[in-house]
């Protein structure tokens, strides 16, 4: 039963980070959908991840060229998902008010795929079987 919980308060946090995101493309007086594009960040980030560690031996730890390699590269993407809206804005694209909120939505939405992947990343949960 306390998997749930997390679990649900998990997607309630997501869903308050995207909130945000919705928030800086959608309200009228910042009305451009340039920072939505960060959603592909958010995709993208776990996934060299998964990958290595599909892909490591389990008793070789984190050291591992494979997940060294996945770390830099998730690192890599997750540098580019905070650096696009703060571009944009100095590019005059967006506002600042939309990076902001874009940047908060950011926070909370890597901090629920840490948490994702810290609480749901054991062995014996019935989460890790995907």
């Amino acid at each position: 039963m306390a998997g749930i919980k997390g679990l649900v308060s998990l997607a309630f946090a997501g869903s308050i980070g995207m909130t945000f995101v919705i928030l800086a493309c959608a309200l009228p007086q910042y009305k451009y959908w340039w920072p939505f594009f960060v959603v592909l960040f958010y995709v993208l980030c776990p996934i060299p991840t998964m990958i290595a560690r599909r892909h490591t031996d389990s008793a070789g730890g984190t050291n591992s060229p494979c997940m060294e390699t996945a770390i830099f590269i998730t690192m890599g993407i997750l540098v580019s998902s905070f650096a696009l809206p703060i571009v944009l804005a100095r590019a005059a694209v967006i506002f600042w008010g939309a990076c902001y909120l874009t940047l908060a939505g950011n926070v909370i939405v890597y901090l629920t795929i840490l948490g994702f992947f810290t609480i749901f990343d054991m062995d014996d949960s019935d989460y890790a079987m995907w």
